[in-house]
């Protein structure tokens, strides 16, 4: 079993916005997912009411999520989600230590470095894989990334922080598919939107095989911890 752990010290960088549309992407019948809400704000928890109660299932954890990916792992669940508070409490710290691999979206702004570095710290502690994904930021022109991005690249690069090659652009799709308690894909599957959540599922998935021991090509976590 597979635990995704979406984490950053700073509040509104994506984690749960993240946690849900990789969520939608990647649950399926065959594979499936559980999600683990330990943000006492419940924005998952939210979206996972207006999906209707249906797939993924989720769980509540605000105190610690040791018991409920012990019984995830005795119901064969094959990946666990689990969205963190924005903060560096005992529940963030359980989260990670349990993780696969630790997901850090961040924006363009210099609280989100800073945060960055905080919870990449806490991984290194932990010896646990970690990448950043950029988020929230100006679409490419001409498959040119904004120069913020470039530069946001090259401060992570400085401080050895493996990062993801592709970005999660500000969509209007992004925030109209929650609203209806739906992923990118399921809201409309030709978009730019679920192009980008699969292209962050896939990247996800290889880094996973190359902590397994599964896959041998360059994934996003490879200097982490």
């Amino acid at each position: 079993m597979n635990v995704i752990v979406f984490a950053s010290r700073k509040g509104g960088s994506g984690k749960s916005t993240l946690t849900a549309h990789l969520a939608a992407q990647a649950h399926r019948p065959s594979r499936p997912v559980l999600l683990i809400d330990c943000d006492p704000q419940g924005s998952l928890t939210l979206w996972h009411k207006l999906r209707g109660g249906s797939e993924p299932p989720l769980r509540a954890a605000v105190d610690g999520v040791a018991d409920l990916i012990k019984a995830a792992k005795q119901a064969g669940y094959e990946w666990v989600f689990i969205d963190t508070p924005p903060n560096m409490s005992a529940a963030v710290t359980d989260a990670i230590h349990a993780a696969t691999l630790v997901i850090i979206p961040a924006r363009l702004t210099v609280f989100d470095i800073a945060a960055v570095k905080e919870t990449m710290d806490l991984c290194r502690k932990l010896n646990k894989p970690y990448a950043v994904v950029i988020n929230g930021v100006p679409a490419r022109r001409d498959n040119t990334e904004s120069p913020y991005v470039r530069e946001a690249r090259q401060v992570l690069t400085q401080l050895n922080v493996p990062v993801w090659s592709g970005q999660i652009t500000q969509r209007t799709n992004y925030s109209l598919a929650l609203a209806e308690g739906e992923g990118a894909k399921e809201y409309d599957s030709n978009s730019e939107a679920a192009n980008e959540v699969a292209a962050l599922w896939t990247a996800i998935e290889k880094s996973v095989k190359a902590i397994n021991g599964m896959y041998e090509g360059v994934a996003m976590h490879r200097v982490a911890a």
